[in-house]
């Protein structure tokens, strides 16, 4: 019960940032109207969690951790989709802001998305990457070395 716990109140980062602010945002005035926006937006939206879900099941399965900073992994993640890229889970979450933002017509949501990755980015430069280095060390470094922030790679990465 108790890793149970630990995990459903990790998910409260991502529907913080995904549902709950973007409500605040938009609130009831809601602006749907279905057209190429909002369908690109559906699919980018669906991408989003797709790259989420697959994030949030490596956390389990491999880190044998949790995606919230006060509960981390005890394993390094090198495999999976953190092969392409070092950060899907929040390039998840952006992509479901982005969408939401296509979605729902909303300027907003989509400086929203802007300051979300602003601050992720400013954090993973500031204190994730130099806690994994320090928790990890020269393993972390050739990760860091071959697999990019924010852009995927073609090919994943096999050390």
């Amino acid at each position: 019960m108790k890793v149970f716990f630990k995990h459903f109140i990790s998910f409260l980062l991502p529907i913080t940032n995904a549902v709950f602010i973007p409500y605040l945002i938009i609130g009831d005035s809601i602006n749907f109207e279905l057209n190429y926006k909002s369908v690109l937006g559906g699919l980018i939206t669906v991408i989003g969690l797709v790259i989420l879900v697959s994030t949030i099941r490596t956390f389990i399965l491999i880190g044998k951790g949790t995606l919230a900073p006060w509960s981390p992994t005890s394993n390094l993640i090198i495999g999976g989709i953190y092969g392409y890229i070092r950060n899907p889970m929040i390039s998840g979450v952006l992509f479901i802001l982005i969408g939401e933002g296509l979605i729902f017509n909303s300027i907003g949501l989509i400086i929203w998305s802007l300051i979300f990755f602003i601050i992720n980015h400013i954090y993973f430069i500031v204190s994730e990457e130099p806690g994994l280095h320090k928790r990890f060390g020269n393993e972390y470094q050739t990760y860091k070395a071959n697999v990019p922030r924010w852009i995927p790679r073609f090919k994943r990465w096999k050390p």
